[in-house]
């Protein structure tokens, strides 16, 4: 039987996990994806590269601020393990804040159109979630609750996975391969999708799709930030999200006369399309 490891190579003292491994390959291929295309709107060098990379690193900080705020009442007795996010506690949702943040001020210090990079970046973020989730399944973490092992044959997945989601002789629902499945085709219909719809709806479009599902699957999960005995907060969060994007996009619609995104590139066609996209 294939056992896991999340030990991907040690160093001497220094131990890369393959969590960050998977992670880190979840961002590249995202980068690269969204690189192609913003080379193919005309959009300037380094442009893209420039707001990852801070994006990133903001995402990342953001993440961990997230889980300690919420898990305040341990962090607050063991303050000197707050920066030790080798040891995990990070929080999806704080990452896209953060990253979602500090990229809207990029955006604007750079005048481009920040929904209109959104939408090129959308289908990139949504597959580096698809594939970061594995990162989770090779620490054996975010599982669901406990089933029966037919139930795990029942779903047609490959004997590694249900092997490995024997936990001390228990096996759990694999909600990493749910929301990891949910994302991909989500990165699908994105694709798919993205040069009918106007500026600003990919995006909004990866906002609904990954909170719905991510409400859904949350509910299955056993280590979710809990908001009271019954919500989770990641639950809280998609719904608001989901509300949000709702009426951003209607709002949008009716304020402005927005173009499709197949029919602009780099620098604007006109200035009224220009204003448009900026807003």
């Amino acid at each position: 039987m294939l056992t896991l490891n999340p030990i991907a190579l040690e160093l001497g003292p220094i131990q890369i996990r393959w969590y960050g491994v998977i992670i880190a390959v979840g961002i590249l291929l995202g980068y690269l994806l969204a690189q192609r295309e913003t080379e193919k709107k005309n959009f300037p060098e380094n442009t893209l590269i420039d707001i990852v990379i801070s994006s990133v690193i903001s995402g990342i900080i953001c993440a961990r601020i997230y889980y300690v705020a919420f898990e305040w009442s341990y962090y607050k007795e063991h303050l000197s393990e707050i920066p030790m996010i080798m040891n995990g506690g990070i929080a999806i949702h704080g990452g896209l804040i953060g990253a979602l943040g500090m990229a809207y001020f990029l955006t604007r210090k750079k005048h481009v159109s920040f929904f209109q990079l959104g939408d090129i970046a959308a289908p990139s973020i949504i597959l580096g979630q698809a594939i970061g989730r594995w990162g989770n399944f090779m620490n054996q973490e975010a599982h669901g609750g406990e089933v029966s092992r037919s139930f795990l044959e029942q779903l047609h997945i490959p004997e590694f996975i249900i092997n490995n989601m024997k936990i001390d002789g228990i096996y759990y629902h694999p909600t990493f391969l749910y929301e990891s499945i949910w994302n991909f085709t989500g990165f699908v219909i994105l694709l798919l999708l993205r040069k009918h719809l106007k500026i600003g709806q990919t995006l909004l479009s990866y906002w609904i799709w990954y909170s719905i599902g991510r409400f859904f699957i949350e509910g299955m999960r056993t280590d979710s930030l809990m908001l009271t005995e019954h919500l989770r907060i990641a639950q809280m969060i998609s719904i608001t999200i989901i509300i949000a994007a709702l009426a951003i996009w209607i709002y949008r619609n009716f304020k402005y006369q927005l173009p499709k995104y197949k029919d602009v590139n780099f620098p604007m066609r006109s200035s009224s399309d220009a204003q448009n996209i900026k807003h």
